[in-house]
């Protein structure tokens, strides 16, 4: 297997992000990690990642931010946790993944052409807005952000599902939405 960028150089490298990595829910291990590859046996995704998990801790503890944000081994971690219940230093390697997305969404930098986190985004917008999500239009939302054409190959399936009463053009609303808007206001606000 070859990985792309296999020469990394000093000067590439952010301290403060490698840093922030030791600091996360999950990554105060990171440093301890050997690079035995257990994660990265195990996981049933990394043969389609540019860099798999244990590629992807080693460049994360080193500081490579641009790697590691920008690449899609993040948005293919499926969350089964074989990674971190294989880890013989109890790395939560599955925990960093989630906080690398988080990261990436709010940096605005993650791989193109990876639909994940404009889903991610439109769905805390339509929670937020709602209270909850109607799937219809999170998925119609989310194509038209990132691949409108494929809306056209998707009408059968979809008029297949409005038909048969699966799928509504009707939002998902709850009540008292002031309510909740608070709560995931003081939530922002809280520091990490």
């Amino acid at each position: 297997m070859t990985y792309k960028h296999m020469i990394k150089y000093e000067a590439e490298c952010d301290p403060k992000f490698a840093e922030w990595v030791t600091e996360i829910v999950g990554g105060e291990k990171i440093r301890q990690c050997i690079q035995c590859g257990i994660c990265s046996a195990t996981c049933p995704l990394s043969l389609y990642m540019d860099y798999p998990p244990r590629k992807l801790i080693h460049l994360a503890k080193e500081g490579f931010k641009n790697e590691v944000l920008r690449s899609n081994t993040i948005w293919l971690c499926a969350s089964c946790y074989s990674c971190t219940v294989e880890c013989s230093k109890q790395i939560k390697v599955t925990d960093i993944m989630y906080a690398l997305k988080r990261r990436a969404i709010e940096e605005g930098v993650f791989a193109k052409g990876i639909p994940i986190p404009v889903l991610a985004k439109e769905f805390y917008k339509m929670v937020r807005s709602e209270g909850r999500t109607t799937e219809s239009w999170l998925v119609v939302i989310m194509l038209l952000k990132t691949n409108i054409l494929k809306i056209f190959g998707m009408t059968t399936l979809g008029l297949n599902l409005l038909r048969t009463g699966r799928f509504s053009f009707l939002k998902d609303s709850i009540k008292r939405k002031d309510e909740l808007k608070s709560l995931l206001d003081s939530l922002e606000e809280a520091p990490s």
